[in-house]
């Protein structure tokens, strides 16, 4: 495999997580970039730290891509990234933003850009399945997420996989077959997509 990240882009509940462990499964060197978490709420899958600390990674010019949400301020930090790729692993970071998506494009891979898309009710049914205590504010972020990509229609994706269609295996299996053919990203009919 060539040096590859992958973006998996998507409102709450389209299946990032899921997707993650299933790509893990298939191939070992897939690995989840534990993005810098500071604030409350989940703490599974984050690297701990304070505002300061994100801060002055900003400062050092460090970070990809920070942003805030859920009362809690994350960041995508360039040494983060470089350990993946330096371990011999494929880096797999979950974006909830176009921008961010675009952002890391800085870090010298050759990025497999995932669009997960499922319907809002998907999400719902999804977030209170799992025991979510923030399902109102989960269902807000889908709208958001919606409107960002329809902000954003000439966006480029490598794929665009519909999660509440596709199996976890199934999306994993293409997403693995993209990063082995290093397949184009190109832009999409997001506006069908989300419809």
């Amino acid at each position: 495999m060539s040096r590859s990240g992958v973006i998996l882009y998507g409102p709450p509940g389209s299946g990032k997580d899921t997707i993650t462990a299933e790509l893990a499964l298939l191939r070992p060197e897939f690995a989840l970039f534990e993005r810098l978490k500071a604030g409350p709420g989940r703490t599974e899958g984050y690297r701990l730290t304070t505002p300061a600390r994100i801060e002055q990674l900003s400062r050092d010019g460090e970070l990809l891509y920070r942003n805030a949400r859920y009362n809690a301020e994350y960041a995508i930090d360039r040494p983060g990234v470089a350990a993946l790729v330096e371990g011999g692993q494929v880096p797999v970071l979950h974006m909830g933003q176009v921008a961010g998506a675009t952002a890391v494009a800085a870090f010298p891979l050759h990025w497999i850009r995932v669009l997960l898309w499922c319907p809002l009710a998907t999400t719902e049914s999804r977030s209170i399945g799992r025991g979510d205590k923030d399902v109102d504010a989960r269902v807000k972020v889908w709208h958001e997420t919606r409107e960002d990509l329809l902000a954003h229609e000439a966006e480029p994706w490598t794929l665009t996989l519909r999660t509440d269609t596709l199996s976890p295996t199934e999306s994993a299996r293409a997403i693995v077959e993209a990063v082995s053919q290093g397949a184009p990203a190109e832009p999409r009919n997001v506006r069908e997509l989300v419809a």
